[in-house]
């Protein structure tokens, strides 16, 4: 890597898990916590471990693709479950909805460290997460979450070129962040939902779809979203009708495709607005 700045974090964050004994990976299969996972495991061997947890709000290829990476990796891999659907507080879909999911993560994570003598647990947040509305940032914390990425001030460009440099074959990988995340701010979440939003992603992904996409839910429509420049290719290499029939199949009664196109976060903006309208 001809990357002197790149090379340079590279090696803070070797030094991190050189500087441990033992850390436990809050590990989702995403790209950011792979990435954490490959380092910690490269410096530490089966002293690291990744975790990952396995709820509704996770589709499960995502959760074998998750497996599967782990195993590549080498790193040992447990999975746990996290009852977040039990709380209300999470289900009714507050603004703060992910500060009780993270809440739960942690106090699942936490206990088995300890139990298992491990020094702490890291997470994959990373530099750019700081600067988007990310309340489960602060559950984290709470409970003495350590991450690495965002410490060394590592970005999600940064990432995919340090996952290329390491070899580690889905550089490339959307982000995938849970299915709960597809439901505007104060509609309820149920496991119904979550299927329904589920399967539909998993349709379009088993139709040969790569690259980013999202179901996003609104009561009874669904709102198909991907990258604006590839609008055209979906109309285009979809069967649309085969779709709006599976579709609702899942449960949808409207389908509908974002002209606007793919963003991540995109439900977050109005929160965004606010908090820039209150700071001035």
């Amino acid at each position: 890597m001809h990357n002197s700045r790149l090379e340079a974090k590279l090696n803070q964050l070797r030094q991190i898990f050189a500087e441990s004994q033992k850390v436990l990976i809050a590990y989702s299969g995403g790209i950011d916590s792979t990435l954490v996972a490959k380092i910690a495991f490269d410096v530490l061997g089966d002293r690291a471990l990744a975790v990952t947890a396995n709820s509704p709000s996770l589709l499960p290829s995502d959760l074998e693709a998750a497996k599967s990476q782990a195993q590549h990796i080498g790193i040992p891999h447990q999975i746990v479950m996290t009852a977040e659907m039990e709380n209300p507080n999470y289900t009714s879909n507050p603004v703060n909805r992910c500060y009780f999911c993270k809440s739960e993560l942690h106090d699942t994570l936490k206990p088995l460290a300890k139990s298992l003598d491990y020094d702490y647990v890291v997470d994959g947040l990373n530099a750019d997460d700081l600067k988007d509305y990310r309340p489960g940032i602060a559950a984290a914390k709470e409970r003495g979450v350590r991450s690495p990425l965002a410490e060394v001030e590592v970005s999600k460009l940064e990432v995919r070129i340090l996952s290329q440099y390491l070899g580690l074959p889905w550089w490339n990988k959307p982000s995938q962040p849970c299915l709960s995340s597809r439901f505007p701010y104060g509609e309820e979440i149920t496991i119904k939902k979550l299927h329904r939003v589920g399967n539909a992603e998993q349709y379009l992904r088993d139709m040969g779809w790569l690259g980013d996409i999202r179901v996003r839910s609104l009561e009874d429509t669904a709102k198909i979203e991907v990258p604006l420049d590839r609008i055209a290719d979906f109309v285009t290499t979809i069967k649309l009708t085969e779709l709006t029939e599976a579709f609702r199949t899942f449960g949808f009664k409207t389908i509908t495709l974002d002209l606007e196109g793919f963003r991540s976060g995109k439900l977050n903006d109005a929160i965004l607005q606010r908090e820039a309208i209150s700071s001035i």
